[in-house]
Order: structure tokens, then sequence, then C-alpha cells
């Protein structure tokens, strides 16, 4: 559930709901940045992308701040590079023995070349720079889901050694692309972010993810905010530009941010994040800037680079990985561990450290989808 159903408008319409956001350096093909923007939890063998939505990366280069530890770690650039993907409405197959429905894509590259494919086609589609893939895979996201909402509700850490991937083998709409280095914003740091939107005259952000978890460990428990208790903010929140939050509610979802924030660091019975005499606690910029920094100047990484390039520009020290986000990165380890005791006591492990069925080094990475995926729940 890093970011599957992160809202009541997710839950509503889940073809738009973004459930996971990767960026990571090819291990693959070096010179190209990867981007992975996984849709639709519970995705059957044959669902098919909506037509009516546009599928978007977008890409700011970054600078390092000044303020450091203090504030938002990094400032955006101005320039941008966006990615679309759309997709034409399904066709039935000629031949309906070969799968049912058929659909084909096409990916706008910065330069204004179309680049085609067709859904599920593995080789997918290339040309101007990019190469891209859409179809049914097996999600990659690992989290003891029930265990980190029992330690919300409870109070208390529920991890235990051996935990179990949520509804494990289910699937979701993946779609991978490949840009050349050439094609990136600037030379160095990269923000990225995926989002859906509503596609025709005017595009309506319906959801945007950068990090995981900052909707569903973050943002969504209310209990502790004594300024919003009532609120549910996380739609709110999903329509903001990621490099140019609102203000409007920007004092909301502080508040939030700062109560959720102080709760994980808690857990250990020890403050290991100093709240600010405002109460702000010293991660609360760091989230809101809510995009995964990369740099695709480094090689690939597996483990040990997400989030490394965000602490190290807190330090004031440079940062030694890729940072971003690879598939079979081992993300809520190293999240929770930073959100309860900041780095500075045990790894914080919620017992699931792989998925069952890993992503590849290949083209188009993601595992092959699974063809009896488990029963959706039913949600009440």
């Amino acid at each position: 559930m890093s970011d599957h159903i992160s809202g009541p408008r997710a839950l509503a319409d889940p073809i738009a709901d973004i459930t996971d956001f990767y960026a990571f350096p090819s291990p693959d093909s070096p010179g190209r940045l990867v981007l992975v923007m996984n849709t639709l939890p519970m995705a059957g063998p044959t669902d098919l992308f909506s037509a009516g939505l546009l599928y978007r990366f977008r890409l700011r280069p970054l600078t390092v701040s000044v303020a450091g530890s203090t504030g938002a770690p990094f400032v955006p650039g101005e320039d941008e590079v966006v990615l679309d993907c759309v997709f034409d409405r399904p066709e039935l197959a000629a031949n309906l023995d070969t799968g049912g429905a058929k659909q084909h894509g096409s990916c706008l590259t910065p330069s204004g070349e179309e680049v085609t494919f067709r859904v599920n086609d593995e080789a997918g589609g290339a040309g101007g720079g990019l190469r891209v893939f859409a179809g049914v895979r097996w999600d990659p996201f690992i989290m003891d889901a029930r265990a980190a909402l029992a330690t919300i509700a409870t109070r208390k850490l529920a991890f235990t050694e051996e935990g179990s991937i949520f509804l494990d083998g289910k699937n979701v709409l993946s779609i991978v692309v490949e840009i050349d280095s050439g094609l990136l914003p600037g030379r160095g740091l990269l923000g990225v972010v995926a989002e859906t939107l509503t596609r025709g005259e005017l595009n309506v952000r319906i959801e945007r993810v950068g990090r995981p978890e900052v909707k569903n460990m973050m943002l969504a428990p209310k209990d502790f905010d004594r300024v919003n208790r009532d609120l549910e903010i996380r739609d709110l929140y999903n329509m903001e530009d990621a490099f140019h939050l609102g203000e409007s509610y920007c004092g909301a979802y502080r508040a939030r941010l700062d109560a959720n924030l102080a709760f994980w660091d808690g857990l250990d019975s020890r403050q290991d994040w100093p709240v600010g005499e405002d109460g702000r606690h010293p991660l609360t910029d760091l989230v809101l800037a809510d995009y995964l920094v990369v740099d695709p100047t480094l090689p690939y990484a597996e483990q040990g680079s997400f989030l490394e390039i965000e602490l190290a520009a807190r330090r004031g020290e440079p940062h030694r990985t890729c940072g971003g986000r690879a598939l079979n990165d081992d993300v809520m380890d190293a999240l929770f561990t930073q959100l309860v005791n900041a780095g500075q006591g045990p790894t914080i492990r919620d017992g699931v450290d792989s998925a069952t069925r890993p992503a590849t080094t290949t083209f188009p990475y993601l595992a092959a989808a699974n063809p009896d995926p488990p029963e959706p729940p039913e949600h009440h």
C-alpha cells in the first residue's frame, strides 16, 4: 500500500490510482534513466489502461538548498521535462483466443515525437531517445501492511521477525519509460514525480506520487492531529503540484505531518527528531518536497540508495549513491528506521525483505503478471 488506495477518490476510481513510483539509472542500458509508474491496485490479468487518463512523468533539475537541515533540502529549477503517455480505447481482437482485447498506447517525447507501443508487448516501443513498455505486471511493492496499520492503531510497533506481503501476488498496470540522459533537464540531481490527470482540453490532476507512504502512513492518520482531526486530507494533497505546493492548505499538511511524524518518532520511547518551539518536526519540509531525488550520473544501486541523497543534503554532506528508488529496494525498512530512530538505532524491520518474484535488471524490469492473482478485499 505504498500509495495504493491513497484517498477516497482513489478508492472510488482505482483505474487512476497510482500505487507506486520508481526512478533509477538503468542497469541494462547505461546512460539511461528508468521511470516506472504502477497503477490500478488489484489489476486483473486482462485489465487495460484508461483512454480517459493522461499518465505523466515530470522531471526537474534540483539544487541543494542552503537551508539544509532547517528547511526543504532542495530547490527545484524551472526547466521541466514532461513525458505524457496515453492509450487508445481497447479493440476487440479478431481472434478471441488471442486474449480478447488489445490496446495501443503512445508516449510523447520532449521533442514532440510520438513513440507508439502495444500494451503487454515486452519489447515495448522505441524512438526519440525513449523506450516504453505498458502492461500488467506483478506488483513489486513489499511491506507488511497489516503490521504497519496495527502499529498506528495500537500505538506500539507491531512488526514481527517474519512478516507477510499484503495480498502477495497481486498485479498492477505498469508503465516503464527509459529516457536517454541527453534528454534530461540538467546534468545533476533531478526531482521526479508521477501523475495521473484527466485527458482532454482540461487536465485535472487526480493523483501524484513522489516518495512511498507519504499519504497512507504520514498523512492518513487523524487521531494525533489536534488541528484538523476530522479532515481527510489526502485528496487535497493529491491535487497539489509537487514542485510548487499551494498556500491554501499548506498549514493543514504541516499540522498533520508535525503530529504524525512525532508519533512515529515516539514509538521507541525516545525522541530522536527534536521538535522546534513551534511544534515543527525536522522532517516535515523534506516530506513536503514530495518527489524522488535521483542522480542519473551515478551507477544503479539496489539497497542503501533510497533517501541517501536527501539525508546527505540535510547533513550538509555530498551524496554517494544514485538515490531514487529501485524496484527491489526494501524502502520500508529504510523509511521506518528514519521515522522511528533517525537512523541512530537498530533497523526497524517490517519482516519482509524481498518480493516473491523480484524485479530483473533487464527491460521491462518488473516480473510477469500473476495469471491467478488473489481476490481483492471487500471495502465497507
